[in-house]
């Protein structure tokens, strides 16, 4: 469709000028007032019949030519996009919703799981914070187990530990604090919230008296000297063995001595080892029978074939009963 062209320019038309009424018309008349142009540049002015006929150029007639549908499908095309856009935005906020509306148990679970373990976090942070802090600290150390040894003493060589928080007590200056006592064959320590140390100690046992040049030496079955007297201890034998307390001979001596029954070994004076085959012991019975054990295994065995042979006969009665080979046994008159 062609465009008409522009308006040709209307020509100004100024305002009729004011006349003075006529003399004689009944005195003074007013003055007319011209007809005022509009107050806005842009302002429309209404048509007079005494205006030309604007010029239309070439603008058709009976809108010849004109299409209609021109002015009608420019806002059709505008309002498509924008239709479709929110047709568009209103299909994805649905499927949002279905897809929350799906997932809300998974997201729920997630949430759980997420706050379950932000708390453990929280509370393994704040134990741990809390156990190397001084409301954990050692106020007091408790010795257990102890016979023969001063608790006090024990107490006194760990007095460093006093004061520290229990993760971070030194346990390797505690094994060297303990280990200068000859008493102690092996030890644990506890942890006791919130302010005690508890060591657990196992005393090494006796069981055997070295003769010296200071005196009688207590060992225990390891060859350990626990103490030294200026007489034997009563209940313990006397042990000779020339190989020393470091040699297999003393070692099975105290593999015999601790493997037999108490009522039986404290009826041993004197034990003998050559060898680890070859051991020895002298009892009380009678004028100090001589006993030939041999190895140490088959304690049991012996033990029960020995305890037959005291009431088949009595030690007042032999010299010496052998039973190094296990069921069999020898008696020497």
């Amino acid at each position: 469709m062609k465009r008409p062209g522009p308006l040709p320019p209307q020509p100004s038309r100024r305002p009729d000028p004011i006349e003075d009424p006529a003399p004689g018309e009944g005195g003074t008349a007013e003055p007319e007032r011209g007809r005022r142009a509009p107050l806005l540049p842009f302002g429309r002015r209404r048509p007079r019949e005494s205006d030309p006929e604007p010029d239309l150029g070439d603008w058709p007639e009976d809108d010849e030519g004109f299409d209609e549908s021109d002015g009608a499908e420019e806002p059709a095309r505008e309002a498509k996009p924008i239709s479709e856009w929110r047709a568009r935005r209103r299909q994805k906020r649905a499927e949002r919703a279905e897809v929350r509306r799906f997932t809300e148990r998974s997201r729920r679970r997630r949430a759980v799981w997420l706050g379950s373990i932000g708390a453990i976090v929280l509370l393994a942070i704040g134990t741990i914070g809390a156990a190397y802090s001084p409301l954990f600290a050692v106020q007091t150390i408790e010795v257990q187990g102890v016979a023969t040894l001063d608790p006090a003493a024990v107490q006194s060589a760990l007095a460093e530990q006093t004061g520290r928080a229990l993760p971070l007590i030194d346990r390797d200056e505690i094994r060297a604090k303990l280990t200068s006592f000859p008493e102690i064959e092996t030890y644990t320590v506890e942890s006791r919230p919130p302010h005690t140390l508890v060591v657990k100690i196992v005393e090494r046992t006796p069981v055997a008296a070295v003769a010296t040049d200071a005196g009688f030496t207590t060992v225990d079955a390891a060859g350990v000297a626990l103490a030294t007297s200026e007489t034997q201890p009563e209940g313990l034998p006397l042990a000779e063995v020339e190989a020393g307390l470091t040699s297999e001979a003393f070692t099975a001596v105290g593999q015999v001595l601790r493997a037999l029954p108490d009522d039986f070994r404290s009826r041993i004076t004197t034990i003998r080892a050559t060898s680890r085959e070859d051991v020895t012991f002298e009892l009380a019975d009678g004028d100090g029978v001589t006993v030939i054990w041999g190895s140490p295994g088959d304690t049991a065995e012996k033990v029960r074939v020995l305890t037959a042979a005291f009431t088949a006969t009595p030690p007042d009665t032999v010299s010496s009963y052998d039973v190094s080979s296990s069921g069999v046994l020898v008696v020497t008159e």
